[in-house]
């Protein structure tokens, strides 16, 4: 479990095909400080166990699922990548919720500059739509997010300047795609309210 609260930003320093899936290596600075093997980390929302550990180099191993679901397939080594460690039952929550576990993938469609402030207007599948609220938490790319509109097909986070130093959101073009996974109390009511058994 997660808080969205971005540590830091850590770069891929290698990728390597391992069929069915991909071995990737992440230069993770003081994330990797105390990360034993087995490890949770949060990957660009992505929730990942550390496989190998070579200093500050952190190495994940990536299945089929993940490679479907996520844009980590689509590293290449220099990539910036958002990194959290697993929260602690005695830490404070100062994000929401994240489980680490994409819904789907959403698209940038356009950035809103107004100074040090940017406004972000992202699609997203229907499905996690109805799943969002004006004011409610989304996680893009690990990073928790107060939505400001939610519509029919897509949805606006305001960033502040902090988040865009500190995460990957501050350098993200029009057009680039990015994880996303929705609250996970609104997956639960959305569940119960299709009258699944």
């Amino acid at each position: 479990m997660f808080t969205g609260l971005v540590e830091t930003i850590g770069r891929i320093s290698d990728v390597q095909v391992e069929a069915p899936g991909v071995r990737l290596t992440v230069e993770a600075g003081d994330v990797a400080a105390d990360a034993p093997l087995g490890s949770s980390i949060c990957v660009s929302g992505c929730c990942l166990s550390v496989v190998a550990i070579d200093g500050p180099r952190l190495t994940f191993q990536l299945g089929p699922e993940t490679l479907a679901r996520t844009t980590l397939g689509g590293l290449v080594p220099g990539a910036g990548v958002n990194l959290e460690r697993s929260l602690r039952l005695s830490d404070r929550l100062g994000g929401h919720l994240v489980t680490g576990h994409v819904d789907g993938l959403g698209t940038l469609l356009s950035r809103d500059e107004s100074g040090d402030w940017v406004t972000c207007v992202f699609s997203a599948p229907r499905a996690l739509l109805r799943q969002m609220a004006s004011k409610g938490s989304v996680a893009i790319d690990g990073i928790s997010l107060t939505l400001v509109d939610v519509e029919a097909e897509r949805f606006s986070v305001a960033l502040i300047p902090h988040t865009l130093a500190v995460t990957t959101l501050g350098t993200l073009a029009v057009g680039g795609s990015v994880n996303l996974e929705t609250d996970l109390v609104a997956k639960y009511v959305a569940r119960w309210l299709e009258g699944a058994p």
